[in-house]
């Protein structure tokens, strides 16, 4: 049952941290149920009463039940909050502009229990924080992103969505301790930002870090359900209810074919995948082998007549391959599926202008290669059943030989392709090579 519902739990969740203005109060009924716990009388009526704007919203959606006052004190998270912003200028922000000195203040009227102090405390705790959020989660810089799927596009959060996202997990205090609106990949960063100061790294790494940091903040926090592909490090990691649930190697694009920073939403899996061959590969490889001698059978492949979904398979012998060769002609060939294929067993389908798609792999030795940059730009996996059983939520069916099978999620999935180069190593702060020359870019 517990796995029934989690979709439906994390949708709702991804509908509110990505939803267009106007709509984040779509998911009220949901989270209004999740406040059980009935508050304090007088610290909620106290709250009721000085509560305004989206914060009354938030407040009465959830029968004005605290976030931050737990009884009559307040939690742990409170001061959790302000050494964040002691620290804002690790994220690149000024601690003054939350004005800490009247939060600490109201903060120490509020340990003496008054029910009117700790509803003060609650609605400026709860209004720096969605200030913070905000500004935490937004790039200083364009970071050359492509949005395949433009409803992912991140927009200005109001408080109210912020607060939402934070009201569904099981303990708030552990959300905040954790950084849990931000991305693992932020986080990790942001802890590498303030060993790079106390170590008084160069301005230049200080400046990488940063363009990394900037990446790192469109990604969505564990708490939405996503895939997250880093080409800069050849890794994937998938994510629900707040947690990592998987990782694997992948093979990444090339230099000259490189990976592109890109968002979108997984929506179909396809099973015995055919192999379209590129049209370089097509003239520069295929043809030069058959104009040679070798068949197109011998390499699992065929020719079709054209590039419509309608084409047909020609023979091999109606084709002038030595005009193929010499670029006069092109020609579509694709592999037959099978454990030959380029594609392998599966592939996951989501719509973008890129052409680029993650995928099973045959080739299993480049995947144990420490630097795994040698793809198309698409991603080969190596674990591409396991991925394919969370995203499905059942295992790929796999017995039937069909070519082509598309199978649609039970629901789409955001998928994250980014760049992180910085990495935390028991040396300390080191960055990846720039494969990619995007860290230092001339503009």
């Amino acid at each position: 049952m517990r796995r029934c519902r989690a979709p439906h739990f994390l949708l709702a969740v991804l509908a509110v941290s990505f939803a267009p203005p106007g709509t984040a109060w779509a998911a009220a009924p949901l989270y209004a149920a999740a406040a059980s716990a009935a508050p304090d009388a007088a610290v909620a009526a106290a709250i009721r009463d000085k509560a305004g704007g989206d914060l009354k919203r938030f407040y009465r959606h959830r029968g004005y039940r605290p976030l931050w006052v737990e009884g009559r004190k307040l939690g742990p998270q409170a001061d959790k909050l302000v050494s964040y912003l002691a620290t804002a200028w690790l994220d690149g922000l000024k601690p003054k502009s939350y004005d800490p000195d009247d939060l600490v203040e109201a903060i120490a009227k509020a340990r003496g229990g008054d029910p009117e102090a700790l509803a003060r405390a609650e609605i400026a705790l709860s209004k720096t924080f969605a200030d913070y959020v905000r500004d935490q989660r937004r790039p200083s810089r364009d970071v050359d992103i492509i949005y395949a799927d433009k409803k992912l596009k991140p927009g200005k959060l109001k408080p109210g969505q912020v607060l939402i996202a934070a009201s569904f997990p099981k303990s708030f205090a552990d959300y905040v301790d954790d950084m849990g609106w931000m991305s693992d990949q932020y986080v990790m960063l942001r802890g590498l930002m303030a060993r790079a100061a106390a170590a008084r790294l160069p301005e230049r790494d200080i400046a990488r870090l940063r363009i990394n940091m900037d990446r790192a903040r469109v990604l969505p926090s564990p708490w939405v359900r996503h895939v997250e592909v880093d080409a800069s490090s050849g890794r994937l990691w998938y994510y629900e209810a707040g947690k990592q649930v998987g990782t694997m190697r992948v093979v990444v694009g090339a230099k000259e074919t490189q990976t592109p920073m890109l968002v979108g939403a997984l929506t179909w899996a396809i099973v015995n995948p055919y192999w379209n061959v590129p049209t370089y590969l097509a003239r520069g490889s295929i043809a030069a082998k058959v104009a040679s001698g070798r068949s197109l059978k011998a390499m699992h492949i065929e020719a079709l007549s054209d590039w419509t979904p309608e084409a047909r398979v020609i023979p091999a012998s109606q084709i002038d391959w030595p005009a193929v060769v010499s670029g006069a002609e092109d020609i579509r060939l694709r592999q037959l599926p099978g454990p030959f294929n380029s594609m392998g067993r599966v592939k996951f389908l989501f719509p973008n202008d890129e052409g680029i798609y993650l995928h099973d792999t045959p080739e299993r030795d480049l995947l144990a290669k420490p630097v795994r940059h040698f793809s198309n730009g698409c991603i080969r996996l190596e674990k591409a059943m396991e991925l394919g059983r969370w995203l499905l939520q059942r295992p790929v069916p796999t017995r039937d030989k069909t070519p082509e099978e598309a199978i649609a999620l039970p629901f789409s999935v955001p998928v994250y392709l980014t760049y992180i180069t910085a990495e935390d190593t028991k040396k300390g702060v080191s960055f990846r090579p720039d494969v990619y020359g995007r860290d230092f870019r001339e503009d």
